[in-house]
């Protein structure tokens, strides 16, 4: 893709990348992609806002040569020193040596630390404001959104909010980087839930003191490392990001998420009889394998929804380790303030129950009971399984009212 102009002398140029399999080695973008956004200010002094991922260099470089030569640059704001973030800076620096590096304080310890940079590095202060010209740049600490040495840039006149990994997604820029030439909105919206359960939302606290921290500052724009830029309705992602981060600590949407893992079909055969009941009492209801789909995709709906089914046999004494594996994940990113029940099958023995309860107690979820049944449910089994999903959908929706 062209570098993009944004507002007059202020671009878009950044990368895409469509051959990473896995973002921070984890989650799963091989069919999405994603976008490293950078973007470059051209007045008496030139910055460039943010970098990429060290992959990326030589189209980076290419991105900014459209618009003036590297060694022309005078400045380099460091929002975040994640590699993909700052990858390139290394190489970029033996090109234009004489760039000045700016970020907190713990950014300054950090380039020494992920690149041996100690020199031409100047600590900025929160809310301390730079004049490149006809456009000043402010710098406004956001620290732990999603790393602690995190700030995000604001360009005060012409209100463009550099917002780092505040705001982004996942997703490949389809040609169009604007939330207004966008073709397929929903689809943004959708990855920068997952990545915000994916990424963020560990910090939601912190998400929620950045957002009132910017409450008054007026921004036309929202231009964040990854995923569109947000120029027709910024406060829309604004309003994601604040309505994600309330489920940190207070109940989230009406809705079930009903993850099972099944070894021989008899967990996944009662699985079908308690999505019965669920759907008939008329609740959202996402339904995850979990032995198949990467925990990535489940998160976001752990994050949303109030009430969480799990179906999972007895393995070895213990509980299925797939779904043993989601919980853990959940309990990483701070799940909470869920309501949730288990079923499932067991042979000889049972044993998932009681790891499941321990681990149920840990999360601090409400755990309202369990079905359990020998190999193959048989068909009044099933029918309990149905009322066992209604009676646990009732008590989800007696949650929201």
């Amino acid at each position: 893709m062209s570098t993009v102009e944004i507002k007059p002398n202020i671009c878009w140029v950044g990368v895409n990348d469509r051959t990473t399999d896995l973002f921070e080695g984890l989650w799963p973008i091989t069919r999405e992609g994603v976008s490293y956004n950078a973007y470059l200010i051209c007045d008496d002094k030139r910055a460039i806002i943010d970098l990429s991922k060290a992959i990326k260099t030589d189209e980076f470089f290419d991105q900014v040569a459209e618009n003036t030569p590297l060694d022309t640059i005078d400045y380099v704001v460091i929002n975040h020193m994640e590699p993909d973030h700052s990858g390139v800076l290394r190489t970029f620096l033996r090109i234009a040596p004489q760039a000045v590096l700016l970020g907190t304080d713990k950014t300054k310890g950090m380039l020494e630390s992920f690149y041996g940079i100690t020199e031409n590095v100047r600590v900025v202060q929160d809310g301390e404001t730079l004049s490149l010209g006809e456009h000043t740049l402010q710098f406004l600490y956001t620290p732990f959104v999603h790393w602690p040495e995190t700030m995000v840039t604001y360009e005060t006149t012409q209100h463009v909010l550099f917002s780092c990994d505040a705001f982004g997604s996942y997703g490949a820029l389809r040609g169009a980087i604007f939330d207004d030439d966008c073709v397929d909105l929903p689809f943004y919206e959708r990855e920068a839930l997952r990545y915000y359960a994916n990424i963020v939302a560990k910090f939601s606290r912190m998400v929620t003191r950045a957002i009132d921290k910017l409450a008054d500052v007026p921004i036309d724009i929202i231009a964040p490392s990854h995923g569109l830029i947000w120029r027709k309705n910024p406060g829309r992602i604004v309003e994601l990001y604040r309505r994600w981060a309330s489920y940190a600590t207070g109940p989230a949407e009406p809705g079930i998420t009903l993850i099972y893992s099944s070894m021989y079909g008899n967990t996944d055969k009662m699985m079908n009889a308690v999505a019965q009941g669920i759907s008939r009492e008329g609740l959202p209801l996402e339904i995850f394998d979990a032995t198949r789909t990467d925990v990535s995709y489940i998160l976001p709906y752990l994050w949303t929804h109030t009430g969480v089914m799990i179906g999972a046999p007895t393995y070895e004494g213990g509980l299925f380790p797939p779904m043993a594996h989601v919980l853990d994940m959940a309990r990483r990113k701070g799940i909470r303030h869920k309501k949730v029940a288990r079923f499932g099958s067991y042979a000889w023995s049972g044993g998932a129950q009681k790891e499941f309860e321990k681990i149920v107690e840990g999360l601090g979820w409400e755990n309202t009971g369990m079905l359990e049944f020998v190999v193959t449910p048989s068909e009044e089994e099933l029918e309990k399984g149905q009322e066992f999903g209604a009676a646990f959908a009732q008590a989800v929706k007696g949650e929201g009212q």
